[in-house]
């Protein structure tokens, strides 16, 4: 017999009195895997989780979360990196920069990290993700302990400077609109488990801080993994 269960929540649905979101097809059940989160981590010998880089653009989070996936492919540990303009490149080809376009991107990527972390793999999301509350329903999808948000708190001065597509000079002479720090607003985390300064840190420092926080969460081993030495 299948093993089924009734699902709640699933990509693209109506929305609730109460907010929550529903799926707009009925008659639909979610078809649990043959192979269970925890026996995948068993035999990575590591935990999934999701590292959910946010900050302004030009911060430094697609730059740190490929750097942390690779120092994290050195250790043996399954890892991917969710970019933001490469989601924008297909799942996301049909939003823009729309306060609404943007809830809907990160709800997205909300709901496809949440499936890397029953895959087993640790997803680094790096994404401006500018809304507190998307960030708050993207964490709400898994459990305590397994969506670790980390801001990249660059100064907007200091981003500006590292605008090599000119993105910042274009915003603010009003040819993009909706740009975030600009013509948009940024709303900073308040309790996120790493705060770094990316715009003072070295790269390689701030890469320590997050796989010895993976370390701390027990999520990675101290030592490499087999394969890996």
């Amino acid at each position: 017999m299948e093993n089924r269960i009734p699902i709640n929540h699933l990509i693209m649905g109506t929305t609730s009195k109460e907010g929550e979101q529903h799926p707009k097809a009925t008659n639909i059940v979610w078809h649990q895997s043959s192979i269970d989160r925890s026996a995948l981590s068993v035999q990575r010998r590591h935990r999934s989780a999701i590292l959910w880089f946010t900050g302004l653009s030009g911060s430094g989070k697609s730059t740190l979360a490929n750097a942390v996936n690779s120092a994290l492919f050195e250790r043996g540990v399954t890892a991917y990196v969710l970019d933001g303009d490469n989601i924008r490149h297909g799942l996301c080809q049909d939003l823009g920069f729309s306060d609404l376009d943007r809830e809907e991107n990160i709800r997205r990527i909300g709901e496809v990290a949440k499936l890397f972390l029953d895959a087993g793999v640790i997803v680094l999301t790096a994404f401006v993700s500018p809304f507190r509350k998307d960030r708050d329903k993207a964490r709400a999808l898994v459990s305590e302990g397994d969506f670790l948000e980390i801001f990249c708190s660059a100064e907007l001065n200091i981003c500006e400077t590292r605008d090599t597509k000119g993105l910042y000079a274009k915003a603010r002479a009003g040819e993009i609109t909706d740009f975030t720090g600009i013509s948009s607003p940024y709303e900073k985390p308040n309790s996120p488990e790493l705060k770094i300064d990316t715009g003072a840190k070295e790269l390689q420092a701030c890469v320590d801080v997050i796989t010895n926080k993976l370390i701390e969460l027990q999520i990675i081993p101290k030592d490499k993994l087999n394969g890996n030495q």
